[in-house]
């Protein structure tokens, strides 16, 4: 008997296609909107919201690993492979691959993060079919061949490369290591020179046997999509390569919250002849779960969210001591970051710290108004609304959600989630958040003397 709110779909004859089960997560209005996800026998998701009105789609296939998955031998293994998958399959050159795409008017990228990988591919919806093979292929049938991994190993090298003379990009990664330390999410999602020169070809093939298998996999698509017509196209191509043998396997269960990692009070100072000094202060956040989340984001927004944030206002408007100048929040599985970024003159730090650092303790002690909690709803409402006006943001949406909580929340949800913060849910997280001692990552010119003072920021 199927269970209530769910379908029962792709019945054969064959006993080895065994049922899938398909739920309707999000009911929309005339169809608009509504996410359906079907799990299908090997332990595959396959999660599609519908936009009628659009005349593109947005696929992608979301795996459960990132760089927190890697051991120190290992860094940059999530990263080097999302490279290789682009080189070619058993079907295609990795020219046939992005000539297929081109050759339609499409597009097609991949993203590498802490805890989970993606690749996708943006297509207009009557080409949805090609770009649901050509992905499902790299996915399930990559070669990861000697030559391909040596060549690239240059590519990735200069990737690195180019990552070390951006200083305000490199100073997020400095705070990540000042924060963890040697541990996984402390480490560079790139890799570093060393451990990317000593990948094999076989070490990386390990870990895409262990690390793409469907049960740790999220397809998700949006746009102009017929769902069962997506759950059959994923399927006919995971079945054409092998792989869903498992007819009893279940997928893998969102990452868990038990290993709660704190820091505070750390300094790193990396001296770099640059014209300006790259800062980032900041202190533990919240874990992607924890429900103070949408309080967090308020207190974010007012704080450093946009031109009437308080440090934009305090630190560049009044003073003119910075160009850039703002805060964010960063959530993983059981912990998370709040950090304050600016990038000023080297003779500037200690104003630009010392401003920050008394905006932060302020808020921390005695709250913001509530004029600023409003506008700060108001603002974060429309950004949200605004930044899911494209089929990408779409799948974005629902690909994670799916992989990191295992549930859908509709965009009305969210925006009743926001609005319901209150002035004292933000001022109890910006006491529990702000109110702890900071980390601090520098990168610039710093003479001894001002490093000396920076030790002194954090006390």
């Amino acid at each position: 008997m199927t269970p209530r709110g769910f379908e029962a779909t792709a019945r054969t004859s064959s006993e080895a296609r065994a049922v899938a089960r398909t739920q309707t997560l999000i009911k929309g209005e005339n169809g608009i909107g509504t996410v359906r996800k079907t799990t299908l026998p090997g332990g595959l998701r396959i999660v599609t919201e519908t936009l009628p009105s659009v005349r593109s789609a947005t696929f992608g296939i979301w795996a459960h690993v990132g760089s927190r998955d890697e051991t120190p031998a290992l860094n940059g293994a999530t990263h080097y492979l999302e490279h290789l998958l682009f080189k070619g399959t058993t079907r295609r050159s990795a020219l046939d691959i992005s000539a297929a795409v081109d050759a339609v008017g499409g597009e097609m990228n991949a993203f590498t993060a802490k805890e989970y990988t993606c690749y996708y591919a943006r297509v207009l919806d009557t080409d949805l079919p090609l770009a649901i093979d050509v992905v499902c292929d790299m996915l399930t049938g990559s070669l990861i061949l000697e030559d391909d991994v040596n060549v690239e190993r240059g590519a990735i090298l200069e990737e690195i490369a180019m990552t070390e003379d951006d200083p305000g990009d490199c100073v997020h990664d400095l705070f990540a290591h000042t924060m963890f330390g040697d541990n996984a999410l402390g480490r560079p999602v790139l890799g570093t020179v060393d451990t990317v020169n000593a990948l094999t070809a076989d070490r990386i093939r390990r870990f895409y046997k262990k690390h793409y298998d469907p049960t740790h996999l999220v397809v998700a698509a949006a746009g102009n999509v017929d769902h069962q017509k997506v759950v059959r196209q994923v399927r006919a191509a995971f079945e054409k390569a092998g792989a869903l043998k498992d007819a009893d396997a279940v997928p893998v269960a969102p990452r868990d919250g038990r290993r709660t990692i704190r820091t505070a009070g750390r300094v790193e100072l990396l001296d770099r002849r640059t014209e300006q000094a790259h800062v980032v202060l900041g202190m533990p956040g919240l874990a992607r779960t924890d429900e103070r989340r949408w309080a967090l984001g308020v207190l974010n927004t007012a704080l450093g969210g946009g031109m009437s944030s308080r440090l934009f206002q305090e630190v560049r408007e009044k003073r003119g001591l910075a160009y850039s100048v703002y805060s964010y929040t960063s959530g993983f599985a059981d912990c998370g970051l709040f950090g304050v970024y600016a990038g000023c003159r080297p003779s500037q730090v200690h104003d630009v710290l010392k401003i920050c650092r008394d905006e932060l303790d302020h808020v921390a002690e005695h709250g913001l108004s509530d004029e600023e909690i409003g506008r700060a709803i108001g603002q974060l409402r429309g950004s949200t609304v605004l930044g899911l006006e494209d089929t990408g943001a779409l799948m974005n949406r629902i690909g994670k959600s799916e992989l990191c909580w295992g549930e859908q929340m509709s965009v009305d949800d969210m925006l009743t989630r926001i609005a319901s913060v209150t002035p004292d849910d933000v001022r109890a997280v910006a006491r529990d958040i702000l109110g702890r001692r900071p980390s601090l990552s520098v990168i610039g010119p710093l003479k001894d003397k001002q490093a000396a003072r920076l030790q002194d920021a954090v006390a």
